[in-house]
């Protein structure tokens, strides 16, 4: 297949289009700077010059493939709101562009929209009056299914994890570094899922070839990791101390990032184990923390 790909140089995108080629595929990947597109044509991929807010040119990524990965998210949470908006704006553009035709759209979201603290399966849908933004990026989702687009969603966990990660994992280790102590709410028990973006890769790839349509997949390898353990390696690695924190002293450690370190979300994947025969292989979360490069 030729598969355009959004977000084709970021930390999940680009383990997905190393993926896609080595299945096989053709890979047209989306590229707003020069930096982006020679990474791409490096990898082997072709490249189509836009960007996600630039809705021209996803739909013409969309009509030039068989098939379309959407993982391109803007990661700025200082306008959270109005970049959950346009992811919103981009996925109707590529459903758009894909009506009609049967072609496969996979669309990334996130393990935390759903569950409240139980065990959340592929199953569960979110509150669409939740408090969450990203819940528009799910619903656009539900809407093209109904137009009879052949979408399906792929959540990540809170953690996808790996050398070269600049996600969560290093917005904690920043923060134990400024304040000088690494802390965890509570008692630390609230678990966060997680995935090498290698083996999260995998989930996009299977989806995209056995996928059925508006089907839910989730790519975590491991169902939740105690907070207070990944503080508690941190602190290691940092010579720091470990400290708990109440509720009001947590929102003075961890300032806005406060929800996410207090997320408590067990998440099982075993129905996406079940259909689509994956298998993760990469290290876990502790391990890729202790040895993948993480305190540079």
């Amino acid at each position: 297949m030729r598969v355009f790909v959004t977000g084709a140089t970021g930390f999940v995108g680009s383990a997905v289009v190393q993926e896609l080629l080595r299945a096989g595929h053709q890979v047209l990947g989306l590229a707003r700077s020069d930096a982006s597109a020679q990474a791409l044509t490096d990898a082997g991929a072709d490249v189509l010059r836009g960007s996600i807010e630039d809705l021209e040119s996803l739909a013409s990524g969309a009509a030039q493939a068989d098939g379309v990965i959407h993982t391109a998210f803007i990661h700025d949470f200082s306008k959270f709101l109005e970049n959950c908006e346009k992811d919103r704006l981009a996925i109707g553009a590529l459903g758009a562009a894909l009506k009609g035709t049967n072609k496969p759209l996979i669309v990334t979201s996130g393990t935390a929209l759903v569950g409240g603290g139980k065990l959340a399966t592929e199953n569960d849908l979110p509150d669409p009056q939740g408090h969450n933004p990203r819940v528009a990026s799910d619903l656009a989702v539900a809407k093209l299914a109904e137009e009879g687009v052949h979408v399906s969603l792929v959540r990540l966990p809170p953690s996808v994890h790996g050398a070269g990660d600049h996600g969560f994992v290093p917005m904690i280790i920043a923060m134990a570094r400024e304040k000088g102590e690494s802390a965890y709410p509570g008692n630390g028990e609230n678990l966060w899922p997680a995935v090498n973006r290698f083996d999260a890769a995998k989930v996009f790839v299977l989806a995209l070839e056995k996928g059925a349509p508006n089907a839910i997949y989730h790519a975590n390898s491991e169902e939740g990791v105690p907070f207070r353990e990944i503080a508690t390696l941190i602190g290691k690695h940092l010579n720091l101390p470990v400290v708990s924190k109440t509720a009001e002293n947590a929102a003075a450690h961890f300032g806005w990032f406060t929800h996410f370190a207090s997320l408590n979300n067990p998440t099982s994947s075993q129905i996406t184990r079940d259909i689509l025969g994956w298998k993760p292989e990469h290290q876990d979360l502790l391990t890729d923390i202790d040895v993948a490069g993480y305190f540079k």
